[in-house]
C-alpha cells in the first residue's frame, strides 16, 4: 500500500532526527515523508534539511504562524499546508508528532490492518513513554479504541469521509467520532509500541484546557457528557483543576454561541456513542 506522512513541527531539534531515523528504518518506506517546520527558532528546519538531501522521498517545508504551541488549530493549521503539497495517490494518510519513535514494522502493520479490515478508517499503535530510571511504560489511554492524534492512520476513503481533519482542539476525537457516524471502524494494536520522546501536555496550559471544554461544546456532547468526561480527565491527570477549567470553557463556548464542528444530526450521533460507551463501563 502506497502512504504519505505528514509531520509538523515546532522547535523538535531534540527529537526530529530520532523520528526521521525510526521513518527510513520503516520494512514499508513512505511514498512521501513532508515535514512542516512550523514557525521554528531553532535548528529543526536545518536538521531535516540534512535528512532531506539524502532521503529522496523526505521533503521540508517551512511555514510561519503563531509561536505559541497550543494543541490543535496550530498543529492542524501545518498539516493542512503539508496537504496541499501532496497529490491524491495514496492508500491511507499519516499524521506523525515529530517526538515519535516507531518500531520497524509500524507501517507495515498499519498497511495489513487496512488491506484485512475493509471498513478499518483509522489506526494505530499505542505510545509508551520513558520514567526517570529510563523505563519504557504504557501511557493508559483513556479508550484502547482510541488512537493518540501523534500517530494517527487513515485510510483514504475514511479521510475523505470525514473531510479531513479539523482545524480546532478536538480534532483527534471528533475524527474517530466522525468515521464511526460515516461507519468507519477505528482499530487499535498492542503490539505496535509507539516510544513517545515527550509526555503528553507538558506544554499545556489552562488556556488549553478551557479550549478542551470548548471543544466539547462545539461537538455536541452537552454538558452532562461534558461533566462525566471531564471528571475522567481530572481523575486520570490527578489535576481537580482540569475538571473546572473544561467545564469554564465549556460555558464560556456556549455563551458566546461558538460554530459547532458538527451537524446536528451527527452531534446526536456521537451522543448516542458516547452514552454507549459510559453505559458498558458501569456494566462492566
Amino acid at each position: 500500500m502506497k502512504y504519505y506522512i505528514i509531520i509538523p513541527a515546532h522547535n523538535e531539534e531534540a527529537c526530529i532526527s530520532l523520528t526521521l531515523e525510526s521513518v527510513i528504518l520503516q520494512t514499508l518506506p513512505p511514498k512521501k515523508v513532508v515535514v512542516v517546520n512550523d514557525h521554528s527558532n531553532d535548528s529543526t528546519p536545518e536538521i531535516v534539511e540534512t535528512f532531506a538531501q539524502s532521503v529522496p522521498y523526505i521533503e521540508l517545508l517551512n511555514t510561519t504562524s503563531y509561536k505559541s504551541h497550543m494543541p490543535g488549530s496550530k498543529v492542524i493549521n501545518a498539516f493542512n499546508k503539508g496537504m496541499k503539497t501532496l497529490d491524491d495517490n495514496f492508500d491511507f494518510i499519516v499524521k506523525l508528532d515529530a517526538d515519535i519513535v516507531l518500531p520497524k514494522h509500524y507501517f507495515q502493520t498499519i498497511s495489513k490492518i487496512f488491506t484485512e479490515y475493509p471498513k478499518a478508517g483509522i489506526a494505530g499503535g499505542f505510545a509508551y513513554e520513558q520514567d526517570s530510571q529510563g523505563n519504557w511504560h504504557l501511557n493508559h489511554p483513556m479508550s484502547k479504541t482510541h488512537v493518540r492524534g501523534a500517530f494517527k492512520s487513515y485510510s483514504k476513503t475514511c479521510f475523505e469521509a470525514i473531510g479531513g481533519l479539523k482545524n480546532a482542539m478536538g480534532w483527534d476525537t471528533v475524527d474517530e467520532l466522525l468515521a464511526q457516524y460515516h461507519g468507519f471502524q477505528v482499530i487499535t494494536d498492542e503490539s505496535l509500541q509507539v516510544k513517545h520522546l515527550r509526555p503528553t501536555g507538558t506544554s499545556y496550559n489552562r488556556k488549553a484546557r478551557l479550549l478542551q471544554g470548548q471543544a466539547m461544546y462545539t461537538m455536541r456532547y452537552g454538558l452532562l457528557i461534558t461533566l462525566i468526561a471531564s471528571l475522567k480527565m481530572a481523575l486520570k491527570s490527578k489535576r481537580p483543576k482540569v475538571l473546572f477549567d473544561n467545564l469554564q470553557g465549556y460555558f464560556q463556548a456556549s455563551s458566546r454561541g461558538e460554530t459547532f464542528l458538527v451537524s446536528s444530526e451527527e452531534g446526536e450521533f456521537i451522543r448516542g456513542l458516547r452514552w454507549k460507551n459510559i453505559k458498558s463501563k458501569l456494566t462492566n
